[in-house]
Parts: structure tokens; C-alpha cells; sequence
């Protein structure tokens, strides 16, 4: 069984920074894509960020240069460091594994960027 534990978000002032977390449960976490998505209201869901088993990453233009997604795999754990971040980026994001379209998705977590 799948699950995804994202944590980390919460209230920033823009140009701040947050880290989110994601812990993986189940098998062949190493081997998996894994990923960010985000969804702001009545936004459609977008992909942020993903990275590969071998560590190769890919970013939404939106968030290049800002965003930095890793994976410690003895952890099962994958990350998404924010930076200068802007009320634009204000979503609840998910952590998930597996190929466009994901086929796990964790259950979200608010970032919220206000002054």
C-alpha cells in the first residue's frame, strides 16, 4: 500500500522560503518518479516539479530558479525547497509518485504566501 505524507506548508511573507516534505510508504520508492503538483482556487491543477530515480529533475517555468525538488531515498522521503516565494504561489500541494498522471497522490498541504 501507497501512501504519501506531505508536510511543511503553512503562512509566509513573500520572498520568504518554506520546505515541504513528503514521506513515502510502500515498495520501490527509489525506483519511482516522484513529484510536486499544486492547485490554487479555481486554478486547475499544474505540475511544479518532478525527479527521477536517477536524480534528474524537471520544473514548471513558473517556479525555475526558485524551486528545488530532491529525494533522499534511504529516507523514502522526497522534498520541494521554496524560495522567494510570491502570492502567486499560494496553493495546497501534493506530493506524488508514478508517471504523468500520477497514480499516488498524498492528501495536500496549504502554502500560503501574504504579507
Amino acid at each position: 500500500q501507497v501512501q504519501l505524507v506531505e508536510s511543511g506548508g503553512g503562512l509566509v511573507q513573500p520572498g520568504g522560503s518554506l520546505r515541504l516534505s513528503c514521506a513515502a510508504s510502500g515498495n520501490f520508492f527509489s525506483s519511482s518518479l516522484m513529484g510536486w503538483y499544486r492547485q490554487a482556487p479555481g486554478k486547475q491543477r499544474e505540475l511544479v516539479a518532478t525527479i527521477s530515480n536517477g536524480g534528474i529533475t524537471v520544473y514548471a517555468d513558473s517556479v525555475k530558479d526558485r524551486f528545488t525538488i530532491s529525494r533522499d531515498n534511504a529516507k523514502n522521503t522526497v522534498y520541494l525547497q521554496m524560495n522567494s516565494l510570491k502570492p502567486e504561489d499560494t496553493a495546497a500541494y501534493y506530493c506524488t509518485r508514478g508517471y504523468p498522471p500520477p497514480q499516488y497522490w498524498g492528501q495536500g498541504t496549504q502554502v500560503t504566501v501574504s504579507s
